[in-house]
């Protein structure tokens, strides 16, 4: 007994530690952190206040009652970070290698009931080797409790999971449901088969890093929305994350203040090129509209055509989708579709307002796309703008051609206030393939026809190849130049700050999944 008084008295006293406890992660960041240290240096110095940490398991079968340990491999509890409460649990892979175990269930259910009943978000740091086997069904039964208190909570109180080791089989549904997975390259993986099974069943060799790593799940996968090198810098991430989403879904996530001022940035005048065949990259338009150092990207590493992520626009917490003409053209397909629906719905869901910048020359074309699932994938994107209820604004910088113009956040499916560029180009399709069926008899009549394609594409530039037509129909609120987007973009959204929706009674929408 006095051995375990010992462990328990050694345990207060590192939960105390506070900011020793953090200064000693600031200076290890290149190792692997134990749990604790995790949550003290991730948590307000002396804020976290544990729970259950005198839990033990129950089970008593292949001499596992020999092996007791305190907080059976997971701390659990709250406290705060940049002042706003959270909850957290950390499994310790000290302990049964962090495995799961139905008491390390209940403790882990305990502090998501307090977080959902309070209205906080919940942060999981992900360290286990799956379900503890000498335990059964009644692990795997701890994991079905965990997997629905994440659909309770989805869209009720914000979920982040850090994985920052192992996460295999059932372990990896629950980082699934949550709103953000980010992982730490080299030191962490997910699967739901491991390499050994895979080679049995496959007969492919393949090692955990490149069957479920990091990077994999970054670039491939999509799994992945925040990878870091060191678990260090994951931690800062998530204090970056939470700084631009609220507390739960009946809040609105925290402005900074803000004086507003000349809002010109004439860097944007020039960034379009003037052919329209060139590409550029989108990431420095919404550098020139955003306050400084303010962007958060979401899904960097993946399906890149679309980018999506967090920002601040005179203080106000915006979230950004926008085609990427770097990447594909800047063209929808299944992946880009998936991205940019998910991160919709996010910030639907946490009323945060959205910010669409368009230059989309439509969907990637090709028997791989279609037999993918394009349609019902790109419809995913159009189904979550168009069930969007926070504020909505989108900027037209160049290209807006056939249904992607619909379905990035047009004025048709309920976007608030549409802007274009003078360099935009409103239509069904580009100049050349619609002349080429317009103009077909035409063109293969004529004794150039080479010469009357090209006379024919000005023709029909000239007429929809700009934004004045769609203007002229209401379609777009106001044609501006590019170096005023900021200072009207920062209007817009204040006057739509207490914008109101009423839906229609339903249980809920069938997005096409």
């Amino acid at each position: 007994m006095d051995s375990k008084i010992k462990i328990l008295n050694d345990k207060i006293a590192l939960a105390q530690l506070g900011g020793g406890e953090k200064r000693i992660a600031k200076h290890h960041s290149s190792k692997k952190l134990t749990a604790r240290e995790r949550i003290m240096y991730l948590m307000d110095e002396g804020s976290f206040e544990e729970i259950g940490m005198l839990v033990t398991h129950r089970t008593t079968d292949f001499g596992m009652e020999k092996e007791i340990y305190y907080g059976d491999g997971v701390v659990t509890g709250y406290g705060t970070i940049n002042g706003r409460i959270v909850y957290i649990f950390a499994q310790d892979f000290t302990v049964f290698g962090g495995s799961l175990s139905e008491t390390h269930a209940e403790k882990i259910c305990k502090v998501m009931d307090m977080a959902l009943k309070v209205g906080a978000p919940m942060i999981g740091l992900n360290d286990s080797g799956g379900a503890r086997i000498q335990e059964g069904v009644r692990s795997l039964g701890g994991y079905a409790d965990i997997f629905f208190r994440n659909v309770q909570s989805s869209g009720v109180i914000p979920q982040i999971s850090a994985i920052m080791g192992p996460c295999a089989g059932g372990a990896v549904y629950s980082p699934a449901m949550t709103d953000f997975t980010m992982m730490v390259e080299n030191n962490s993986y997910m699967f739901v088969t491991g390499p050994n099974v895979v080679k049995t069943v496959t007969n492919e060799e393949v090692t955990s890093e490149e069957l479920g790593g990091a990077m994999t799940h970054a670039t491939k996968s999509g799994v992945a929305h925040i990878t870091t090198p060191n678990g260090i810098e994951c931690l800062e991430k998530i204090k970056k994350l939470l700084s631009y989403i609220p507390q739960n879904n009946r809040e609105k996530a925290p402005n900074l203040p803000y004086t507003f001022g000349d809002e010109i940035r004439n860097q944007l005048v020039d960034i379009v090129p003037e052919n329209t065949n060139k590409p550029y990259d989108m990431h420095d338009v919404i550098k020139g509209i955003i306050d400084e150092d303010s962007f958060f990207e979401i899904h960097k590493d993946f399906a890149e055509n679309i980018i999506v992520g967090f920002a601040r626009l005179g203080g106000r917490s915006i979230g950004i989708v926008a085609n990427n003409p770097k990447f594909l053209a800047g063209c929808l397909d299944v992946k880009s579709s998936i991205k940019a629906a998910r991160f919709v719905r996010f910030c639907d869901g946490f009323n945060i307002p959205l910010l669409v910048l368009e230059d989309v020359p439509g969907f990637l074309p090709g028997t791989d796309q279609e037999w993918n699932g394009i349609i019902v994938h790109g419809a995913k994107l159009l189904y979550a703008f168009s069930e969007a209820t926070v504020p909505r604004v989108t900027v037209i910088t160049r290209k807006a051609y056939g249904g992607a113009y619909d379905v990035m956040n047009s004025k048709h499916i309920g976007a608030d206030m549409n802007f274009a560029w003078p360099t935009a180009e409103i239509a069904v399709m580009g100049a050349k393939g619609a002349s080429e069926i317009i103009f077909k008899n035409e063109i293969a009549s004529a004794t150039d026809p080479a010469s009357k394609l090209l006379e024919k594409e000005t023709e029909y530039a000239d007429l929809f190849a700009n934004p004045y037509n769609a203007a002229q129909r209401g379609f777009i609120d106001e044609v501006i130049l590019p170096e005023n987007t900021r200072r009207k973009l920062i209007k817009a959204f204040s006057m739509l700050e207490n914008k109101t929706v009423d839906t229609p009674k339903r249980k809920h929408g069938n997005i096409p999944l």
